[in-house]
Order: C-alpha cells, then structure tokens, then sequence
C-alpha cells in the first residue's frame, strides 16, 4: 500500500531493502535528540525514496504534548542542523504557511509571530542597545490562496526579488505516516517544498530551482490520513487490512479524512516556539537563547 508521507524517514523505512543505491542514511543521538540524516544522492536514490536528490535531517524530540520545556537540547540541536544547511552570512527570508485559522494548518504562521526579525534594526541602533552583532532576518506569512487570490510562490518570489535574501526557510505542517510521529518529529530538508501536498493539495514548488537562492524547508507532521490509520487499526485486529483498503480504490482514499490528535493546539504552539527558536539560536549566535527568549516572548 502506498501510505502518505512527507518524512522522507518514513519512506526509507517503506523500502524492502536494507542498501538502495543514492540513498545513505545517518543515524545519531545528541543531547537527547535521535538525528537522522538522509542523503539522496542521484536519480536513482530519488525514484526509489520518492523525494529529489538531497538532504533530509529528521529530529525525533520528546513528544510536545508531554513536555513544555523546550530547553532541553532540542533548540540547540535544531540550529546546529540548520546552520549545516545555510549560508554563513547574509539576509535570511524565513516564510510561514498554512492556514492560522485552521489549527493543524497553523504552524508556519506561529512560528512567524516567534520570531526575531532584525533586518529593519540599523547597525547603529542595534549597537546602542547592545545587540552587535546581529544578522539580517525577515519574516513574512504569505496566507493562502483560497484567502489571498495569490500563489505562495508568488508572493514570496516577489519578496525575495525586493530585499534579495541570501537563503529562505519555509516552515509547514506535514503529513505522518504513523500517528506515533505526529508532535515527535521534526525535518529539516534542502529541496524546498511544495505547499498543500500534505493534503493532497499540491501547489507551486518552493524550490532553488524556482528561487535561484537555497530554501531549506522546515516541518513538523501534524496529520495522518484516514486510509493510513484505518490500515493501522485493521492490521492490528488481525484483518487483511490491504484487501479492505484496495476495494476503496483510489477515489475512495481520497474522499477519506486527514486525521489529528485533540491535543493539537497544544502540538502546535510547541512546535511553533521550537522551530522559531531554533531559527532564532541559529541566526544570532552571538546572543544567548535566555535574551532571545526574553526579547520575542
């Protein structure tokens, strides 16, 4: 069965085979934070894995909804691996999206409101307030297009070419294979992201290739899809889950519901903080995360 999945985690462990040629996966612990590196390295890789040639960093965290203190590793893990993916120096575009008025959707938006913009703070300003040095940040939640008329793409295309970013993150919600992974899991990528595809919605990629500038796209799975755990909960009666799936047939797997935790809200401003934390560690290394904190809260 071809289950839902934006983690490229979760389809390297669809895979039958243990070696696949172009993919080479990583697996370590720091701080508390289980990393997973997955590198897809040619075209072969891709059409095995389902995902574009290049990197894929999972983070599997304590689960938000059993935590609230983000202060353990799991901030300073995600900026060390965003860094790995950025350029050194220059003005980074950090873009949420999603729906805010649809909590699953919300992430992007939230993380937005969390963080710490400086490209409109002046050296001179910036130095007497005691803030040098600080990098160039800006952020922006573009909406969507059912709201706007205006493609993601578009708007943040249009963005870009006005204040010329050296690199955009994209931050959004993504769709699990399991329900295990929702509000676990965090993933970091270099291939960019095409928004809605989660659910099904696909819309303009959000790439390099569309931008000409590198896009790391940052995400954490907030739904599974119906047919998915209806598969889960069949298997684990014993049915013959794949055979009660198949006679649904495609049209009917699309008529069948996304699926998230009640305490999603919860998930969400969680994993809003820690991505926009993490960005913001990431950003001003010369700031100590306890000011940041105290700044944008």
């Amino acid at each position: 069965m071809n289950f839902r999945t934006d983690l490229a985690l979760e389809k390297r462990e669809n895979l039958s085979s243990c070696e696949v040629d172009g993919v080479i996966s990583k697996r370590e612990e720091r701080k508390g934070v289980v990393v997973t590196t997955i590198t897809v390295t040619n075209e072969n890789g891709a059409k095995a894995l389902g995902k574009p040639v290049g990197k894929y960093i999972t983070l599997e965290v304590t689960p938000f909804m059993k935590n609230a203190d983000l202060s353990d590793g799991r901030i300073e893990v995600l900026a060390e691996e965003l860094l790995k993916l950025l350029p050194k120096e220059g003005t980074v575009l950090a873009a949420g999206l999603g729906n805010e008025s649809i909590t699953p959707d919300a992430l992007g938006p939230k993380c937005i409101s969390l963080l710490l913009a400086t490209r409109h703070i002046k050296k001179e300003l910036a130095k007497s307030l005691g803030l040098m040095p600080l990098r160039p940040v800006a952020g922006i939640v573009p909406g969507v297009l059912g709201k706007t008329g205006i493609e993601t793409s578009e708007i943040i295309e249009a963005v870009a070419k006005k204040i010329r970013p050296c690199a955009l993150i994209v931050i959004d919600a993504l769709a699990s294979r399991r329900l295990s992974r929702l509000g676990t899991t965090v993933q970091l990528t270099d291939t960019g992201i095409s928004p809605g595809s989660g659910v099904g919605n696909t819309r303009t990629e959000i790439s390099s290739k569309t931008l000409g500038i590198p896009v790391v796209a940052v995400g954490v799975p907030t739904v599974v899809d119906g047919a998915t755990l209806a598969f889960d909960l069949l298997e684990s009666t014993g049915a013959n889950a794949a055979k009660a799936l198949e006679k649904l047939g495609d049209h009917g797997r699309e008529r069948l519901m996304m699926v998230t935790p009640k305490e999603i809200d919860l998930v969400i401003d969680r994993a809003a903080e820690l991505i926009a934390m993490g960005i913001n560690s990431a950003m001003q290394r010369e700031m100590a995360l306890e000011d940041i904190i105290a700044i944008v809260k």
